[in-house]
């Protein structure tokens, strides 16, 4: 059957992957699957559902190949209705985007099942616990089981016994020959296998050069055995065996160790306003628990899945499908997590504890990608590519030599050659790095995207800063100048608490009417001002041109305008704070800070002056196109750009920028092609980030020198053939411990002035 579809779809490529590529399912019935078309059982099981787009997330057990992957992964082709499919291999689990007018959930997971993938459900936990180590340990405990008693049965060969008692080394020789059986056959597999794939996929890794090593043992010793003509050298086979099983459960345990998977163990400084039953006050995301009545302002990010309280909303779902059409709830409708609400504030109901991991894999989503990604990844690749194929001509140049200088070691020095060169410290070097260092910013108040970020970071040579909400923070005065009813004042008041513009913010504050007034038709625009309906009234707050006022205005005072049906009232008169310690900051970054990007008016030049020396520029009255335009000038004058803003006007500029920062407080305010979300209060550890980051990069090269060191040294030794086997497959996992022991221990190194900074 399963042939039959592949047939149908010009899909047979697949068989070139793997010859048993999953279990058989001669029969997948209708019902199968039916419960998953029940209403209470999706809400349960997808992760997002809308009249248009569903997302749900399988957990698959039978994944274990190249080629489970690239069919999963194909399932568009299969099926009409699916859009995309997406595997992540070690969690064995496959996400598949499908449209609900096409295929029921049932359909999707029956489509799987009859091509020998059933999905496992777990109503009560759907995502399913991480895979335990149970087949590499059991793998583990036969090589060792046989390294023992092999070791113990050669004490012939070991004490020397003369010819008397060649029956009894020839009937241990082939107890060892049984013994090794079940090594080569399960434990040892794995690199067999992998070899073997690699081969087909016309590529090569690691595993290529272990296996020939091993091969050649075994069939070397095996020759002798049957030949009688000497013992063989299973023992150095059963224990090589069982040493690279040593290093690759200590590989699986300290990536365990240091999951950087960014869940509860970052820090996401994000805020959402939760009532606490007196009033509303920002709290973490990741504190909300379910039953929590949270507002959404304009904007802001929605934390976790959560029911509507509200009459409608609009909420724009680009986080999660990449299209940015609003679509439009009602009372009562389930909002998932990731959604961005655009409008007048709601309250909602908390579905789902806020899962950061899961709004991390949004923002990662490949749609928000900068074109000017990271290279270090596939440089570290081919690199090991180009090692591992140096390694094979080397051990044929070094088996030629010692063929016909000493035929009798030639098998030894080849394998210890093929053993003790590995570029597994090639490959760790940079995960671990990047990946300590994004735990060290993590815990610090900087939150990155991803390690690529980190290596961008490095480069930076030009900061950029927007002023409202990063550089000014909160407010030492407001006051409104012009005339308004204590009503008027109200309504003034519910629409600036539907803004998250700080502005905003500080003039909601600033009203003390507990009266709140519903708000229809809320509009926010960009860089100008906010618009809503009022008890029948047209309310305006914002710059002067935006609610139709024309007059003189020097003040040297951030002035937010007020019009009530198209007749301007009046003005708040704003003394915006500054941030503490950002003249040190500038003062810090040198050269490298160039510019101040306002959309406010110049009436606070002067105080700005206090805090940027004369070389920095300042430019005001910006809007959203103005300052990424600004971005890009420097850019191709051949500057590096980081740009700091706080995701509102300056989203484009975030977007052109080499890495975007945006500053948050106490809102859910970022853009989603921001690299990195920094708490404004740690604003003042920007540039030893930037130290760090370059530190990082250093590490890492040194990382780099230590592996190839190792395995100069190493080579040099098992090319003159002082080294053996057995030695050689100690020291192989050695390599890998000492440079993930050297980055780990030098990013702690490098990271304590840090830790003490903002300890201070």
């Amino acid at each position: 059957m399963v042939f039959d579809i592949l047939t149908e779809n010009n899909l047979c490529e697949y068989y070139s992957y793997e010859k048993t590529p999953g279990p058989s399912l001669r029969f997948v019935s209708q019902e199968t699957y039916s419960f998953l078309d029940e209403p209470s059982v999706k809400k349960k099981v997808l992760t997002f559902d809308s009249d248009s787009f569903c997302r749900i997330q399988f957990y698959i057990p039978t994944i274990h190949c190249i080629s489970c992957i690239w069919l999963l992964e194909n399932l568009q082709r299969l099926k009409k209705g699916i859009l995309k499919s997406e595997v992540n291999f070690s969690r064995k689990q496959v996400t598949i985007d499908y449209k609900p007018s096409e295929n029921t959930l049932g359909e999707v997971a029956r489509m799987l099942a009859s091509l020998g993938y059933p999905p496992t459900i777990n109503l009560e936990a759907n995502s399913p616990k991480p895979n335990s180590n149970h087949s590499l340990i059991t793998k583990l405990a036969i090589a060792g089981f046989a390294f023992g008693n092999i070791m113990l049965l050669s004490f012939p060969e070991y004490l020397g016994l003369d010819g008397s008692d060649q029956k009894l080394k020839v009937l241990f020789s082939f107890l060892n020959f049984g013994l090794t059986l079940p090594v080569i056959i399960y434990s040892g597999q794995d690199y067999f296998i992998n070899a073997w794939k690699s081969f087909k996929q016309k590529q090569i890794n690691i595993d290529v050069p272990i296996a020939v090593g091993l091969a050649t043992l075994f069939l070397r010793s095996s020759y002798d055995i049957f030949l009688q003509t000497g013992p063989g050298y299973l023992d150095s086979f059963s224990g090589l065996v069982f040493f690279l099983l040593i290093g690759r459960w200590f590989q699986s345990k300290t990536y365990e160790s240091l999951a950087f998977d960014r869940d509860y163990k970052s820090y996401f400084p994000l805020a959402i306003q939760k009532w606490t039953g007196a009033d509303w006050l920002p709290v973490i995301v990741y504190e909300l628990n379910v039953g929590d009545r949270i507002k959404v302002l304009h904007r802001e990010i929605i934390p976790s899945d959560s029911l509507l309280l509200s009459d409608d909303a609009f909420v724009d779902y680009s986080f999660v499908t990449g299209e940015s059409k609003p679509v439009k709830t009602k009372r009562n409708d389930l909002i998932y997590a990731g959604g961005r609400l655009l409008g007048q504030s709601v309250e909602m109901i908390v579905e789902k504890k806020t899962s950061q991991s899961h709004l991390t894999s949004l923002w990662n989503n490949e749609i928000f990608q900068k074109t000017e990604e990271s290279k270090h990844t596939k440089i570290i690749d081919q690199a090991a590519r180009a090692f591992t194929w140096a390694v094979l001509a080397l051990a044929f140049v070094t088996a030629m030599y010692w063929y016909f200088f000493n035929p009798s070691q030639m098998w030894l020095v080849l394998t210890s050659v093929l053993m003790v060169a590995c570029p597994c410290a090639l490959a760790l070097a940079a995960p671990f790095t990047y990946g300590n260092m994004l735990r060290v910013f993590g815990k610090n108040g900087f939150y990155l995207k991803n390690a690529d970020v980190i290596e961008r970071l490095a480069k930076i040579d030009t900061v950029v800063f927007d002023k409202t909400g990063t550089i000014t923070l909160g407010a030492s005065d407001v006051k409104f100048i012009g005339i308004l009813e204590k009503e008027e004042l109200g309504w003034v008041k519910a629409l600036t608490l539907s803004s998250s513009h700080p502005l905003s913010k500080l003039i909601s504050q600033s009203i003390k009417n507990h009266t709140i007034y519903p708000v229809q038709n809320y509009q926010e625009f960009v860089g100008k001002g906010i618009d809503g309906v009022i008890n029948v009234h047209n309310v305006r707050v914002g710059s002067p041109s935006f609610v139709g006022y024309f007059g003189e205005n020097s003040s040297m005072s951030t002035r937010v305008f007020v019009a009530i049906d198209q007749e301007v009232r009046g003005y708040f008169q704003v003394e915006t704070a500054i941030r503490s310690n950002i003249k040190e900051l500038v003062t810090l970054l040198g050269h490298k800070c160039v510019a101040l990007l306002s959309g406010d008016h110049a009436n606070e030049e002067k105080r700005m002056r206090e805090i940027f020396p004369v070389h920095i520029e300042l430019k005001f009255d910006q809007n959203p196109h103005d300052k990424m335009d600004y971005i890009s000038d420097l850019q191709k004058n051949g500057k590096y750009v980081a740009m700091l803003g706080d995701g509102l006007n300056d989203s484009g500029a975030l977007k052109q920028s080499q890495v975007g920062i945006a500053v948050t407080d106490d809102t859910g305010i970022f853009t989603p092609a921001c690299d990195g979300i920094l708490h404004g209060s740690k604003m003042n550890l920007l540039n030893s980030f930037l130290n760090l980051s370059k530190s990082a990069t250093r590490i890492l090269k040194i990382a780099f020198g230590i592996s190839f060191f190792y395995n100069i040294i190493a080579l040099s030794f098992a090319v003159t053939g002082n080294l053996s086997p057995l030695v050689a497959a100690i020291l192989m996992p050695m390599s890998s411990v000492s440079v993930v022991g050297f980055s780990t221990l030098a990013v702690s190194w490098v990271s304590r002035g840090l830790v003490h900074t903002n300890s201070n």
